[in-house]
């Protein structure tokens, strides 16, 4: 029987833990920036009308001591579903390190000028797929979708391409962060930091 990975990692104890979860989260992004091939990668878990759950991967784009951001269509499946139920949770999963960090809590939309900021840095293409496509939305087909492109290519020419009003940012404002690294037997290490009214308080979980 193949044997799961493990990343021989020593044991992590609560001596070894930033104070807050975003400067612990900052250092282990860093070392998986060296490591793993897509770093910012990350599952974003919401719930449907219905109350169903629902996830799909996206790109974190940013964290700091106010959140963890990530950037979209707001005329999305996940955009609807945060406007009804403004709450989410994120999972990072970096297989090379053997680590894997889940946040939680509310998301609200970023200011239009994080968002005008970060939109003008993407790549012209990029920019231009914003325009063309109806995300979440059915499409009749493929000829279709590069129809809406072309479309998007002749309407701005060699123009810069502005910001969409109907795409931009959110920020998932952290309010419990729980960071987990593998070990041997099953005996993993699980630390949960939790925000209160006094601080931030860490608890050592069960694996």
């Amino acid at each position: 029987m193949r044997k799961p990975f493990r990343h021989p990692h020593p044991i992590l104890h609560l001596a070894d833990l930033a104070a807050e979860p975003v400067e612990q989260f900052r250092r282990w992004h860093a070392e998986a920036e060296r490591t793993v091939p897509l770093a910012e990668a990350m599952t974003l878990a919401t719930v449907d009308p219905e109350g169903a759950p629902d996830a799909r991967m996206v790109l974190l784009k940013g964290f700091g001591p106010d959140g963890f951001r990530f950037f979209s269509s707001y005329e999305s499946a996940k955009a609807a579903q945060l406007t009804a139920d403004p709450r989410a949770a994120l999972v990072v999963y970096w297989r090379e390190l053997d680590r894997q960090v889940r946040v939680r809590g509310p998301v609200e939309r970023l200011g239009s000028g994080d968002s005008d900021a970060y939109f003008a840095g993407r790549p012209r293409d990029s920019q231009l797929g914003a325009w063309a496509s109806p995300q979440s939305r059915p499409i009749e087909s493929r000829a279709a979708l590069d129809e809406r492109l072309h479309e998007a290519e002749r309407r701005f020419g060699d123009d810069e391409v502005p910001r969409p009003d109907f795409w931009g940012g959110f920020l998932l404002r952290h309010q419990t962060v729980e960071f987990w690294q593998g070990q041997q037997a099953r005996l993993h290490d699980r630390f949960l930091y939790r925000r209160t009214a006094e601080g931030w308080e860490i608890a050592r979980l069960g694996p």
